[in-house]
């Protein structure tokens, strides 16, 4: 893991040091039919398609870590998972994706602002703890909707007795003033507030809604504050990040959170095209230890671009388009090779050998 995290801080440019890097947790399960596995049990899937919401198979949780480079002059970031751990149900997923963040947090000292990303089920204190154990790290999370709030504490009056603890509660349909247009897909609404989950420490508070005078709301918190924040706007890929005007500096760390949803795509792309469920191994640390094995190939993948300017054009594309393109290239070197050692020792030929390593060298290959 840490590896991992220490290789892929090595392909930030030196003049986007100062920019965050981020944290995604998140878990996945994988169905596994048979019994015999370790550790294997029925799991809650909220998003199961097989006609019920239990599996039979293996929950792993995950950190990935998103830096950014340059592409065509613009901020790209790089999602990298740095490992998984399998969940055993005796120690819950919070303290497990504690363990990790820990873990990865000695190589991550250097940077100034690293930025936990993660769902409503981990923004709750086994998690939350971190921000205050390390100073350069912060989180942004999607929150209940039906987390309690509260105005930010009144000022001392000079009146006898403890002064109040915070303000009053607060509702996220009607203390919050949804802005006059969308910032992307959304209507959105900024406030600092306090909340049970951070104690004393103000926060942000953001509510978004597709539609401004109906329909559901979200809520995020965030323990980093816009001004806190160095970050390249107009020069980041994605939008509406890109976009971001004075007016909506205030929205800045709620429209990081988008960088949240790289992790699924990594779930999505490492079950479909590299076989992560597809394990055989009985033993649970025979099972991490392929699984993580699988992720070191998937990272390796996607750090290869950036480290050798022979494949930089693969930089854009998938993972899967540069695997395929370089394992292509394996298969066709290893043929010419074995093709020009049999020709050597079976057909004394000067002429046909030669027109081979001239095809080999053409091809961009070295015998």
């Amino acid at each position: 893991m840490n590896i991992t995290a220490r290789t892929a801080l090595n392909l930030i440019p030196l003049d986007l040091g100062s920019q965050p890097v981020f944290l995604c947790i998140d878990d996945t399960m994988v169905p596994k039919s048979g019994k015999k596995f370790e550790d294997v049990s029925k799991l809650f899937d909220h998003a199961a398609h097989n006609g019920s919401n239990y599996l039979n198979g293996h929950c792993f949780v995950s950190i990935m870590l998103c830096v950014p480079v340059w592409n065509q002059n613009r901020i790209r970031y790089v999602s990298l998972p740095l490992g998984y751990r399998m969940w055993l149900g005796s120690e819950s997923k919070l303290k497990l994706a504690a363990s990790m963040v820990r873990q990865a947090m000695p190589e991550l000292a250097r940077k100034k602002n690293v930025i936990i990303l993660c769902d409503s089920w981990y923004v709750k204190k086994d998690l939350v703890c971190l921000v205050d154990e390390y100073k350069n790290l912060d989180l942004i999370g999607n929150v209940r909707a039906d987390s309690v709030i509260y105005d930010l504490a009144p000022e001392l009056s000079g009146k006898k007795g403890r002064p109040a603890a915070h303000g009053r509660k607060l509702s996220i349909q009607d203390d919050f003033t949804l802005s006059d247009e969308k910032i992307g897909d959304y209507f959105m609404a900024a406030r600092r507030v306090l909340t049970n989950i951070f104690g004393k420490r103000e926060v942000m508070a953001y509510v978004t809604a597709p539609k401004k005078d109906s329909g559901s709301r979200r809520l995020f918190f965030s323990t980093i504050l816009p001004e806190q924040l160095q970050i390249f706007c107009a020069w980041q890929e994605k939008s509406p990040l890109n976009r971001t005007g004075s007016d909506r500096m205030q929205f800045i760390p709620l429209l990081l959170y988008v960088y949240r949803w790289n992790i699924e795509v990594s779930y999505y792309e490492q079950k479909t095209f590299w076989s992560l469920c597809s394990y055989m191994v009985r033993s649970r640390k025979g099972i991490e230890m392929l699984v993580n094995l699988i992720n070191v190939a998937y990272c390796a993948m996607k750090i290869l671009p950036y480290q050798d300017e022979a494949f930089s054009k693969y930089r854009a594309e998938s993972v899967q388009e540069f695997r395929f393109a370089l394992s292509g290239q394996i298969r066709e070197q290893v043929f010419y090779a074995t093709f020009v050692e049999n020709i050597e020792t079976r057909i004394k030929s000067n002429t046909i050998i030669n027109a081979l390593k001239q095809l080999i060298q053409q091809q961009g290959y070295h015998l």
